[in-house]
């Protein structure tokens, strides 16, 4: 009699394999197909808005010569469609093409097809404004300051701004239309803006649909229009406007009060008169590109035409915005009979000491360190 078990135990074994291949297909096909449905599902969602109840505004700039998927990806950083990459098959598919370059004022409310036809149209050539806003130029903000307030109250960024400072071709049209404000500006040499200097600190109201280039032309004719006044006296004092500017600016950031603005300024007038480096903090500070900092041996040796302490004269031009109150004590300084050439303040009391000599100058330094430091 023959022994059958050694033929009935593979069987169980070849059913257990089959069993666990087919449990594993199983798993394979429900796991795509859950794929494929929640693909579906992502697809199909966004080709819908990405939010039909945000209906704020954002400026996105699509520059020339894009793609579609470059496109589509700026929408999607811009937060304004869900996937780029569903945006680009969305326009391919339905043929539209033609997109233009500029800038778009467009919401997450609106749908693929609504953005693709905006596209179409074609956008402004510059940023413009969308909702009504204000922008306030603080006294002795300089144009990297400027830009950063005007990202934070309007609808244009900081690049944008930057960009329209270094735009040699509205600069220029800025310039024959005020001649006596920005002749000696456009002859100045190795200035980091043109601009800068001539921004006038107020407030200015962004209307909807403003440009960039109609909110810098509303403060650079604030400048002109404090400044005209004063033209032939600017003349009598032997300084060109960018040179006055520059001035102007230095005692915006150094001076504490009127009277003490005046006498700043015949301190630097005098530096001038006998070709004396003007040594101003507020100089090398911009010239480092930092607004508050301690300065240190290196940040004195810079070799940006800015530093003032390394440089004699007044520089390429302008630090910052510059108030009348600056303006006036350049024009009216005080003091320059008793020859003084320095001054350090006390910052605990506010008061300013006026020294003729550098030791003079030493020997008050050393008496207010305690409350400067």
């Amino acid at each position: 009699m023959s022994d059958d078990s050694s033929r009935r135990n593979p069987k169980p074994n070849k059913s257990l394999g089959r069993r666990i291949i087919i449990s594993v297909i199983t798993l394979l096909v429900i796991l795509a197909a859950t794929i494929g449905f929640m693909g579906y599902r992502y697809f199909q969602d966004a080709l819908k808005p990405l939010n039909p109840r945000d209906t704020n505004v954002t400026q996105v700039h699509i520059p020339l010569g894009a793609s579609n998927k470059q496109i589509g990806s700026i929408l999607q950083n811009k937060k304004i469609v869900k996937s780029g990459m569903v945006f680009d098959y969305y326009v391919k598919s339905n043929n539209m093409a033609n997109f233009r370059a500029g800038y778009y004022q467009l919401k997450p409310s609106m749908s693929l097809k609504g953005i693709a036809k905006h596209l179409q149209q074609g956008g402004t050539d510059q940023p413009i404004q969308s909702t009504k806003g204000k922008v306030l130029v603080r006294e002795g903000a300089n144009i990297d300051q400027i830009a950063a307030q005007v990202a934070i109250s309007t609808d244009f960024s900081k690049n944008d701004f930057i960009k329209l400072m270094k735009d040699q071709t509205y600069i220029s049209q800025l310039a024959k239309r005020y001649p006596n404000l920005l002749k000696s500006a456009m002859k100045a040499k190795n200035v980091r803006y043109r601009l800068e200097g001539y921004l006038y600190p107020a407030t200015y109201e962004v209307e909807k649909n403003t440009s960039l280039k109609s909110l810098v032309n509303q403060m650079v004719a604030k400048t002109s229009q404090m400044v005209t006044p004063h033209l032939s006296k600017i003349k009598k004092s032997g300084m060109n406007m960018q040179q006055f500017m520059t001035l102007s600016s230095l005692i915006e950031r150094e001076g504490v009060n009127q009277t003490d603005r005046r006498k700043m300024a015949g301190v630097l007038l005098n530096r001038i008169d006998i070709n004396m480096p003007l040594q101003s903090d507020v100089a090398v500070l911009y010239a480092i590109h930092r607004n508050n900092k301690v300065l240190t041996n290196k940040d004195l040796q810079s070799n940006s035409p800015y530093n003032l302490y390394k440089y004699t004269g007044f520089g390429p031009g302008p630090f910052d915005s510059p108030s009348i109150s600056s303006m006036s004590a350049v024009l009216h300084p005080m003091d320059r009979s008793k020859d003084y050439l320095y001054f350090v303040a006390n910052t605990k009391t506010r008061k300013v000491y006026y020294s003729k000599t550098y030791a003079e100058h030493q020997e008050q330094i050393a008496k207010h360190t305690s409350d400067n430091n």
